[in-house]
């Protein structure tokens, strides 16, 4: 799981969405705003996103309360559309991103590198997290 000084990180999730619906819901702006927090006392205001290899993406998340918030920014190294998003985050961690076609739906599998502040379990948590705040959304507006 190290590569180096490096931490590796995965989370994952299946869910019960087609991949093309899938890919929209997680790089469209106007659905990245629904889903990209970790708990219901967080908000994502606005996000934008150039979605192509070199492209910059920027989404801002802050505390419902306003008592904090932060920019969630990056470049992107390779896109593949309905299959793969690979990105540098501002502070040089890599981000891998791939979406698997299933019978039922799609099985979202995200590796990224931990940073050194928090816990690596707090980390893997709070990464989880978005991921099922994003299974809830994807299946719920799916189904709309």
């Amino acid at each position: 799981m190290e590569t180096g000084n490096k931490v590796t990180i995965t989370v994952e999730t299946t869910v019960q969405t087609p991949v093309e619906e899938v890919w929209k819901y997680w790089t469209e702006p106007q659905h990245i705003t629904k889903w990209s927090f970790a708990s219901d006392d967080w908000h994502a205001p606005n996000a934008e996103n150039d979605l192509r290899d070199g492209g910059r993406f920027h989404t801002r998340m802050e505390a419902k309360d306003g008592s904090f918030g932060f920019d969630f920014s990056g470049v992107y190294d390779e896109v593949k559309i309905h299959e793969l998003i690979s990105y540098t985050l501002d502070d040089g961690r890599k981000v891998t991103i791939t979406f698997a076609s299933q019978e039922n739906g799609t099985k979202i599998i995200e590796t990224f590198e931990a940073e050194s502040d928090n816990p690596i379990e707090m980390q893997e948590a709070g990464w989880q997290a978005f991921l099922d705040n994003f299974k809830k959304y994807s299946e719920i507006t799916n189904k709309a």
